[in-house]
């Protein structure tokens, strides 16, 4: 029986990382006594599986692992020359750019600019969007699991799922929350919402939570595609939002969804949809069949499992041989 792949990457983003670990590979994250970031450890949010390995950090150097994965500038520029060895550092190596450029939207250059490298954008608008510089790009979109709760719509509000909204102003769209809100019921949850929201809900009690709410909003001008999307969509929950970044060419306008640049007919949406609680359901249902095609956790592992063996069997051949005549 062949062993399974190591792959060592840092905590960033615990969604993403508990999906990815959905695959079939060992994932070794390292961990602090000060948890900064990426350096949580597995944490108490996500109900990880053995296969999501903590390593103390000074002990890292000690590992063998077939890849190392990249998430943020700091662990590309800073972190893997505290931790990794330089063997470690020449292995087949990773860089999951989880976001848009922030500084410019078209000419920001990214800060990997290395051949060897592999950049895996979660999105095709974020690889349109970054200058990639020399470095070979992938698109791997987002896989979600199937929580196999189901929609039931029965509260005549929407939900809207963004951490620390009140802080994050205009990019993640607080002034169209605050907007809409004066027009339809919206209820916020996430961490930091304040005296705005709910507060936290923990992910494994989010799809049941969720799954009441009559539709999910999304007032987030630009980021890449969020998971939260993604699994609202898996479980059949209509989901409107701005027309802008990857959401335009996720969800058909009125088909599996309702998506446009005009807050004003998103908020018409929304009453539509509490006032059509048969209209949401079939809107959902139709958002549920474009997930489960193109969310499928299966075919997410897939796509990184082949990915991984592609860099890994990239590395291990010989340099050609020059012959001389």
């Amino acid at each position: 029986m062949q062993n399974k792949l190591s792959i060592f990457t840092w905590h960033i983003h615990g969604s993403y990382l508990f999906y990815l670990s959905q695959g079939n590979y060992d994932i070794y994250i390292p961990t602090k006594p000060e948890k900064t970031e990426g350096y949580y450890g597995r944490g108490e949010t996500f109900p990880f599986g053995n296969n999501v390995i903590e390593v103390p950090a000074e002990e890292v150097k000690n590992y063998e692992f077939d890849c190392i994965i990249f998430q943020t500038n700091n662990n590309y520029l800073v972190d893997q020359y505290e931790i990794l060895s330089e063997d470690q550092r020449k292995l087949p190596r990773i860089y999951i750019e989880h976001d848009p450029p922030r500084q410019h939207p078209t000419d920001t250059k990214h800060a990997v600019n290395d051949p060897e490298i592999t950049l895996v954008h979660v999105t095709h608008f974020n690889r349109l969007m970054w200058d990639s510089n020399n470095t070979p790009t992938r698109v791997i979109e987002h896989g979600v699991t199937n929580s196999g709760i189901e929609y039931k719509g029965d509260i005549d509000k929407g939900i809207v799922v963004i951490n620390n909204l009140p802080a994050r102003g205009r990019l993640l769209g607080y002034d169209i929350f605050m907007e809409a809100r004066k027009h339809v019921p919206l209820d916020l949850v996430g961490m930091g919402t304040g005296d705005l929201g709910l507060g936290e809900v923990l992910h494994p009690q989010l799809p049941e939570f969720q799954s009441h709410y009559r539709f999910f909003f999304n007032p987030i001008r630009y980021t890449s595609l969020g998971l939260a999307i993604c699994e609202a969509m898996m479980m059949g929950i209509p989901v409107v939002g701005l027309a802008t970044t990857e959401l335009s060419a996720v969800i058909e306008n009125g088909v599996s969804g309702f998506i446009h640049t005009d807050v004003e007919y998103l908020i018409d949406k929304m009453k539509l949809l509490i006032k059509e609680p048969e209209l949401a359901r079939e809107i959902g249902e139709n958002g549920k069949k474009v997930a489960m095609q193109r969310f499928n956790i299966k075919r997410f592992t897939n796509d990184w499992e082949q990915l991984f063996n592609e860099v890994i069997y990239k590395n291990t051949q010989p340099a050609a041989e020059t012959i001389e005549l």
